[in-house]
């Protein structure tokens, strides 16, 4: 299945707020909870696949109450899905396409999530240069999730570089992301 990247969409903040209103509703009695806008479509100016990234976050001893509070209001969950501290959902049929995880507050995936996003925003030239590396990638029709995601593991790396991950951190992320690194 080929990978779709697409120009930004000046909507997506907006879909964003729209879906963000809805899970904070759903969530007003786990304290910790907080909704953050992750992935491309977070970053203005970035070319993305056109699905929104929300991580809900929270500590550990909220999860399973966000996690039964999300199932409450329709949305469906699909376990860790490999990733230890992170919850995966499919949403009800009703809006935007998006990509929703209730996540473990300080885990790596969550301050991978953060700072790819807060270092994109301040950087405009490794902004363009990871969406040069996306379109590349999505330009060749034969192009799976998994390729996808390993090829723009080096220029991820190099954004990172910029975060406040340590080294260790930056690893585990790579290995993640491309295990044949």
């Amino acid at each position: 299945m080929a990978v779709e990247v697409v120009a930004y969409r000046d909507e997506w903040p907006a879909r964003f707020d729209e879906v963000a209103r809805d899970l904070r509703r759903a969530l007003a009695d786990v304290a910790s909870a907080r909704v953050e806008h992750v992935g491309s479509t977070s970053v203005p100016g970035l070319a993305a696949k056109p699905v929104l990234d929300i991580d809900v976050i929270v500590d550990a001893v909220d999860m399973d109450l966000a996690v039964a509070a999300l199932e409450r209001v329709g949305y469906r969950h699909r376990g860790d899905l490999g990733v230890t501290g992170r919850e995966a959902f499919t949403p009800p049929g009703d809006g935007p396409a998006r990509n929703v995880y209730v996540c473990l507050d300080g885990t790596v995936n969550v301050r991978n999530h953060l700072a790819v996003r807060d270092v994109l925003r301040r950087r405009d030239d490794l902004r363009d240069e990871y969406a040069a590396v996306k379109t590349g990638l999505a330009a060749d029709p034969t192009m799976d999730i998994d390729t996808y995601i390993a090829r723009k593991s080096q220029v991820l790396q190099k954004v990172l570089a910029e975060s406040d991950l340590t080294d260790d951190e930056r690893r585990a992320i790579r290995q993640l992301n491309d295990p044949s690194a």
